[in-house]
């Protein structure tokens, strides 16, 4: 992933949970005498003037159906996964969104929620069980159901990492009180200023309910824990996918505990099959932007094989294991001026919010 990609993620997220819908501006790397080349390698059919996203989500689909709002706060009881457009402006040429999206004083150039097309479900959890000899078993058509679902997800998503310029997948995951359209209009943004390079992916949770702040915070926290499982699956499906080469997970906010406690999840079962966590999940980058996680919790999570000598390594312990440095980077934005971790913090009792930490608090 260029090393700018994080810088653009960062200019768009760390304000806090956007609500507004025009595009961002311009980040400055794109602009001036130096400025960095963007757009140069797009292909002819994705040179519209929209962005189409990947999305998996477990929210409840809205009833009747609202094109501007597909998926509500309600969590659903199975997973759903499709794809939805992002608009940008009002049906601009490619040549003059090119052109306004790399003016530092261009005029407003407003986003819009397209058609989103659910292209399969999985089961609802949890999956049924029938009497078997000696115990219990799947219900050999949950199984199916399962198997089916998985096999849509990877041709979708193989098909798009045919025709991607990288055979990478970039996945954001948004942060607390966020919609299902605003945390497409997130991606869509950086999928746009990553140049429309990667396959670009959203998990959508569900947070954004009208409980007001201090219920509203609790229930998307809750929400956030009944998530980790779907996205720990969604991650290890898009790293089976072939012709995958990489995958750069990007959470904000309340997003980054959901996508620790996944990916801590992922790296126990790598190294309990002797295998390396980048290495089994082709993960890349990790981005937590404003990460609002208590420090410790994050800690625990982030290094809990670490931490666990006595964990399995294959059929059984090697506390004096050798483990290969990861070809992967692990990224925080921070701010510790930021008046919403404050709030989190003073609520939960924190120490240290992971997202207002300073250098000066760590050791070597």
């Amino acid at each position: 992933m260029k090393s700018t990609s994080a810088v653009v993620a960062a200019a768009l997220l760390l304000g806090g949970c956007a609500t507004t819908t025009p595009l961002m501006p311009t980040p400055t790397l794109y602009q001036g005498a130096q400025a960095t080349p963007i757009f140069t390698d797009v292909r002819p059919n994705q040179q519209k003037p929209y962005v189409e996203l990947f999305y998996v989500t477990d929210r409840t689909p809205k009833s009747p159906p609202d094109l501007a709002e597909p998926y509500i706060a309600d969590r659903a009881r199975s997973v759903a996964f499709g794809i939805v457009r992002v608009n940008i402006g009002q049906n601009e040429s490619w040549e003059e969104l090119v052109a306004k999206s790399k003016s530092g004083e261009r005029a407003s150039l407003d986003l819009s929620l397209g058609p989103a097309k659910e292209l399969g479900r999985f089961p609802g959890i949890v999956y049924d069980l029938v009497p078997a000899s000696g115990g219990v078993t799947r219900a050999p058509e949950v199984v199916d159901t399962h198997e089916k679902a998985v096999a849509t997800f990877m041709s979708e998503l193989a098909r798009r990492i045919a025709d991607s310029p990288r055979k990478e997948v970039v996945i954001f995951v948004h942060g607390y009180h966020d919609t299902f359209a605003e945390a497409a209009f997130s991606m869509g943004q950086l999928c746009h200023f990553l140049g429309r390079e990667f396959v670009c992916a959203m998990f959508s949770w569900p947070a954004g309910g009208n409980k007001g702040i201090l219920f509203g915070y609790n229930e998307d926290r809750e929400s956030g824990e009944y998530a980790v499982e779907h996205l720990k699956k969604t991650i290890r499906m898009i790293a089976d996918t072939p012709g995958i080469q990489k995958i750069h997970v990007l959470a904000h906010s309340r997003g980054t505990d959901v996508t620790t406690s996944a990916l801590s999840l992922l790296n126990i079962e790598a190294y309990t099959t002797r295998r390396t966590f980048a290495e089994r999940f082709k993960i890349a980058n990790i981005v937590l932007m404003a990460p609002d996680m208590d420090f410790d919790v994050a800690a625990a999570k982030i290094f809990a094989v670490v931490s666990d000598p006595d964990l399995p390594y294959g059929n059984a312990p090697e506390p004096h294991l050798v483990i290969p440095t990861p070809p992967m980077r692990i990224t925080l934005y921070v701010s510790p001026t930021d008046k919403a971790l404050t709030a989190s913090q003073f609520l939960f009792g924190s120490m240290i919010r992971l997202g207002r930490l300073q250098a000066s608090e760590l050791g070597p």
